[in-house]
């Protein structure tokens, strides 16, 4: 399937980076932008996830946060494994007009930058706001990678020290 046409009917003319330099390799930080189930953990704090992660597949998100559902729609117009994605962030937040959010991943000696770019923001608060929750959402996902990586270990461990039978 060819990629969508990018919307030039954006909220605003607003931009705002957020980079993280995550202690992860960038195939794990990219299945957890691309899998329900672990994004549901970091990014909505349970909310539901729905995402078809292909150029034109659609997501929505149910972000909880401070006791409110906020929902969130969009559409892919970029998948590339493991370094980039690219899709389109419609919210209350942007007026219910789209906007571009880019996720870029670099390795960095087995480490992983992330680089999130979102464009197209209604105004200077608004973009500040959401520098200010993607900013939170990528720390929480750092959380979410460090506690999985110290389970993975704490059961790699486990299985070494289990009498054979």
């Amino acid at each position: 399937m060819n990629a969508p046409n990018r919307p030039t009917n954006l909220a605003g003319p607003e931009r705002i980076e957020v980079r993280r330099l995550i202690d992860a390799p960038r195939e794990r930080v990219f299945r957890m932008w691309a899998d329900a189930e672990q994004m549901g953990k970091w990014m909505t704090d349970g909310g539901p996830v729905t995402l078809d992660v292909r150029p034109g597949g659609r997501f929505r998100i149910d972000m909880n946060y401070k006791g409110k559902i906020y929902d969130h729609e969009g559409e892919y117009l970029e998948v590339t494994p493991p370094s980039r994605i690219v899709f389109t962030w419609i919210s209350d937040g942007t007026n219910r007009k789209p906007t571009i959010v880019t996720v870029e991943l670099h390795d960095r000696a087995g480490r992983t930058e992330l680089v999130l770019t979102h464009e197209g923001l209604p105004d200077a608060a608004n973009a500040e706001s959401h520098r200010e929750g993607w900013a939170e959402i990528v720390a929480m996902l750092e959380k979410v990678m460090i506690g999985l990586l110290i389970a993975k270990e704490i059961a790699q461990g486990e299985k070494q020290e289990a009498p054979a039978r």
